[in-house]
């Protein structure tokens, strides 16, 4: 499974505004950028791309920055995801002539994708938030 970089960034931003869901403060780009090495200009276009699709909001002024608007029970890998790329990981086939051979390994890949797009469905931004508060419980310092 190749994930692009700005797929990944999407969905690290979007886990960062799931932690502070509810909080009633705005996450700034700056924070997620510093916290992650992810270039800000570029966290700029993917937090408009989501704004636009009404997974995430803004807020302007001094105290401003971006909150999630979904619950993040309900939204999953596979919805940011599909915001980012597009229906562009559909499956097409490469060979002009359709044989036996050909036949069957797209009908292997398309079982595998498939089973890829029911995967990330299951995955929500709640449970990696829980995830994310169980593993930072643990930690302790001297």
């Amino acid at each position: 499974m190749n994930i692009s970089a700005k797929t990944e960034y999407a969905c690290i931003a979007v886990l960062e505004l799931a932690l502070n869901y509810g909080s009633g403060d705005p996450v700034t780009i700056r924070a997620i950028a510093e916290t992650h090495g992810i270039p800000s200009r570029f966290l700029v276009q993917i937090l408009l791309q989501l704004k636009g699709t009404g997974i995430v909001g803004s807020t302007r002024g001094a105290a401003g920055g971006y909150q999630l608007v979904r619950d993040p029970q309900q939204l999953t890998l596979a919805e940011v995801m599909r915001v980012i790329e597009g229906d562009s990981r559909e499956l097409t086939k490469n060979t002009e002539t359709t044989t036996p051979v050909s036949a069957a390994l797209f009908d292997a890949w398309q079982e595998v994708a498939a089973t890829e797009q029911s995967m990330l469905q299951m995955h929500t931004f709640g449970d990696m938030v829980e995830q994310v508060r169980g593993q930072t419980e643990k930690m302790y310092y001297i």
